[in-house]
């Protein structure tokens, strides 16, 4: 069987991800790492194999996810939850993709990023036209759809459309204030570049977990960014000190060698 993404090995945990309905399959991080609830994003997708591995990378990324391989029960999920954002497959089964997209526009500005097969201008035409909001063509990079998914909730929240998708979060000394885009240490508010403040959220979310440098630039710049990967180092170096006590001795934002840096949210003394 052919594979409509890439980026996920062939280990113990492909093997999992590839058996069986994911609808069965307890959350694999119902809560972010630190305990927050995380942004819910309906899967929308009839191919269980690739339902799974979305599902999965985006739990990873701290996002609460369900899935349903049925259009119907998409839109009803909508309705119900008011996700974050809709990952809409157009080839569904019984009720296309185009008829789901046209019904949750009907009650819902949710954000819509389609997955499809199909290479036609005219299906991703159709689609943008009937309200979806990006379209991701098969095979494609779970980096990538990470990236874009957090792009379009990033974007929704800040516009203030979805209340629910409002954050706080924290780590040590440090608040970041989605909603309010501020950020606020030992009590005081720091003053961040548009950037920084993204970066910082990106780190934030993966408390205490590697954050590649790959997916940091996917992340904060765009999958289209061919600039200077040093960029990343430079904005690293002014959160260090605008945030850290000792910004030579980061206890916080640390650097793990040849791979990417870590936010720890309980940096040892």
């Amino acid at each position: 069987m052919s594979r409509a993404f890439e980026g996920v090995s062939g280990s113990e945990d492909d093997d999992r991800m590839m058996t069986g309905d994911s609808r069965r399959r307890p959350p694999l991080s119902a809560d972010a790492p630190n305990g927050r609830k995380g942004p819910l994003v309906v899967v929308i997708e009839d191919e269980p194999a690739l339902s799974e591995s979305v599902a999965y990378a985006l739990e990873m990324e701290g996002f609460t996810v369900k899935t349903t391989s049925d259009g119907l029960d998409g839109t009803a999920i909508v309705r119900r939850h008011r996700p974050a954002l809709v990952l809409l497959d157009l080839m569904l089964p019984g009720l296309s993709g185009l008829d789901v997209c046209r019904q949750i526009r009907r009650d819902s500005d949710v954000p819509i990023i389609m997955l499809t097969a199909r290479d036609s201008e005219a299906d991703k035409v159709a689609g943008l036209e009937l309200g979806a909001d990006d379209y991701v063509t098969k095979p494609f990079s779970m980096r990538e759809l990470v990236a874009r998914v957090r792009s379009q909730v990033r974007r929704s929240s800040r516009s203030g459309q979805y209340a629910d998708t409002n954050e706080v979060l924290r780590g040590a000394n440090i608040t970041l204030d989605l909603d309010a885009h501020e950020v606020i240490v030992d009590g005081g508010v720091v003053d961040l570049r548009p950037k920084e403040f993204e970066l910082l959220e990106a780190l934030m979310r993966r408390s205490n977990r590697l954050s590649t440098r790959e997916n940091l630039i996917d992340e904060v710049w765009g999958s289209s960014y061919f600039g200077d990967t040093k960029t990343l180092d430079v904005h690293i170096k002014r959160l260090r000190h605008k945030l850290e006590a000792d910004p030579s001795n980061p206890v916080q934002i640390v650097t793990i060698r040849g791979l990417g840096y870590k936010f720890l949210d309980e940096p040892s003394s």
